[in-house]
C-alpha cells in the first residue's frame, strides 16, 4: 500500500496510507488529509489510487499544486515525487509490488496518426510482453475495445489485465480498470476528460457497459464485453 509523508521546512510530521480510492486534501476538518494553514484550499487536491496506481488531481485550488516544483492539473504520480501544497510537501512513497496484472500504457495519437492499437503501445526499453492468457470464461469478462475512427479504424485491443490505460500525455489519459463489479473507467490527465456516449465522464470513476462509444485523445472507440476479437 502506497503512503503520503507529510513535512514542513524539511521535518517530517506525518504520514498517511492511500487505503482507499479517492483520498481527499484540504484545509476542511472533513479532509482525509487536514493541512491547516491559509496557503491552502478547502478543498485542494485529491489522490485517486486504482490497483496499485496513484493520480494527483488539483481541485481548483487557489495556490495551486505542484509536484517536484512543477505546477500540475493531473498526474501520474511515481516514487519519491514530492507534491507541493502550500507551505506543506508530501512525498509519494509505492510499496505496493508490480502487478503481474498491471497493462502497459497504450499510446492514442490524435487524429492524423498513422499510428494504430495495438502497435502503439508505449515504448520501453524491455522485451514485448508475453502473449495473452488464454481467453476467460464469458463471466470473467473477455473484454476489448475498437477503434471506429483514425487510421486505425476496424482495429481491436483485448482488454484482459486489471489496469489499461489509454490515451495521450498533456491530451488526454483515462484508464480502465477490470474489477470483480465488471469494467470502469476514470479520467487521469488532460484538461477535457474523455466523452462516454457523448458524455463527458467528469472526475468519478465510471462504469463501462458492453457497446459503450468512448472518445479519448480524438478517437473514438467502442467498449465490448464477451466478444472474440480480430
Amino acid at each position: 500500500m502506497s503512503k503520503l509523508i507529510i513535512s514542513v521546512a524539511g521535518k517530517t510530521t506525518k504520514e498517511y496510507r492511500l487505503n482507499k480510492e479517492r483520498v481527499h486534501i484540504g484545509r476542511k476538518p472533513g479532509s482525509d488529509i487536514q493541512l491547516d494553514d491559509a496557503t491552502v484550499s478547502g478543498q485542494h487536491a485529491v489522490v485517486i489510487t486504482i490497483l496499485n496506481d496513484s493520480f494527483l488531481e488539483d481541485m481548483s485550488s487557489t495556490n495551486g499544486t505542484k509536484v517536484n516544483g512543477n505546477p500540475v492539473k493531473k498526474c501520474f504520480l511515481q516514487q519519491g515525487d514530492k507534491i507541493e501544497i502550500g507551505k506543506f510537501f508530501l512525498t509519494y512513497i509505492h510499496e505496493a509490488q508490480p502487478s503481474k496484472d498491471f497493462e502497459r500504457t497504450v499510446m492514442l495519437k490524435p487524429k492524423t496518426a498513422s499510428a494504430a492499437l495495438p502497435s502503439s503501445v508505449s515504448a520501453s526499453a524491455e522485451p514485448p510482453p508475453p502473449p495473452p492468457p488464454p481467453p476467460r470464461p464469458a463471466d470473467q469478462s473477455a473484454a476489448g475495445i475498437k477503434l471506429l475512427s483514425g487510421p486505425g479504424a476496424g482495429r481491436q485491443l483485448s482488454i484482459v489485465k486489471n489496469l489499461t490505460t489509454l490515451g495521450k500525455p498533456g491530451v488526454q489519459v483515462a484508464v480502465i480498470s477490470r474489477r470483480p463489479q465488471g469494467f470502469f473507467i476514470a479520467h487521469v490527465d488532460g484538461e477535457k476528460p474523455p466523452l462516454l456516449n457523448g458524455m463527458a465522464i467528469g472526475f468519478q470513476v465510471s462504469p463501462l457497459r458492453h457497446n459503450d462509444i468512448l472518445e479519448l485523445a480524438g478517437i473514438k472507440m467502442q467498449f465490448f464485453v464477451n466478444q472474440v476479437g480480430n
